[in-house]
């Protein structure tokens, strides 16, 4: 990828960002910042209205200190410490999020962060830290894009419809390992299960959304747990259509940020026992309604 560049009046070259689309429905590469610089209020503009247009972004060649990567997620809106995982020394908004034979992955499917949380994050700041040479991939998929998809009539339908997010159900298998229950107790206690639309407007694109997942998600208001599942099932499974999902080949200090308001994700675990490392910082976001 090239980056432009001009020069002013006393021939000093000046770094243009740019920006190149990686799919039709979602996902972006941006060229041209230094991510150990702090953001003036034009790059940051830049870097915001790229995240609502392309709803996932990627940076390259990051080499980058958690200082930096906690004041860039700071210029998007306060910080959260998330209360399942690990993190950096003296910095316990930066998640750790480490595989390796002794640490495999726990999360196999598709979802939106956080969506146990009755303010489900604006999104997560992700930076590669050691990659396996073959594998270990992240898959995004647009919301918007599947619910633009679907027929008019379904559409109306969902909009109507109120789905309940549980982090108990979301963390199972944790919870299922020894010590699992009480070292997450106080997770528990801070998150009752909640209920959210199934269709969610983006705050400032306006684009619909949809808004189940497979993680989080256990039931549909008001139907039967039958009717509830078929419609739940079909929606999990439209959802990662190929046609609505972009892929991320990861490498050692990439950066990519994510819309957690209109997108899912999922970690391709096809890197066996390598081992692969990640930290991550998630910006707190409001109700989806």
């Amino acid at each position: 990828m090239e980056t432009n560049t001009l020069s002013d009046n006393h021939h000093t070259a000046v770094t243009i960002p740019t920006v190149t689309r990686l799919t039709a429905a979602l996902g972006a590469e941006i060229s041209g910042i230094d991510l150990n610089q702090p953001l003036d209020d034009a790059t940051f503009k830049f870097v915001h209205d790229a995240l609502v247009e392309h709803q996932v972004i990627f940076f390259r060649n990051q080499d980058w200190l958690p200082e930096m990567h906690k004041q860039f997620a700071l210029r998007f809106g306060p910080v959260q410490i998330h209360p399942a995982f690990n993190n950096v020394e003296g910095y316990p908004e930066i998640c750790i999020l480490e595989n390796s034979e002794a640490k495999p992955s726990k999360i196999e499917m598709w979802h939106t962060d956080m969506t146990f949380s009755a303010t489900p994050p604006l999104g997560s700041i992700l930076h590669s830290k050691h990659i396996p040479p073959i594998g270990g991939d992240t898959l995004f998929s647009s919301m918007s894009a599947a619910y633009e998809a679907l027929s008019d009539k379904m559409q109306s339908f969902l909009s109507g419809l109120t789905a309940v997010h549980d982090f108990r159900y979301g963390f199972k298998e944790s919870l299922a390992e020894p010590g699992g229950p009480e070292r997450l107790a106080g997770a528990i206690a801070a998150n009752p299960p909640v209920a959210h639309p199934v269709i969610r407007t983006h705050p400032i694109s306006g684009k619909k959304g949809i808004f189940v997942n497979s993680l989080f998600t256990t039931h549909i208001v008001g139907m039967k747990a039958k009717e509830s599942e078929a419609l739940l099932n079909f929606l999990y499974q439209h959802v990662i259509l190929p046609e609505f999902i972009c892929r991320f080949k990861w490498q050692v200090n990439s950066v990519a940020f994510w819309d957690n308001r209109i997108t899912q994700h999922k970690p391709v675990n096809d890197f066996g026992l390598q081992y692969r490392v990640l930290q991550r910082i998630t910006v707190d976001g409001d109700k989806p309604y």
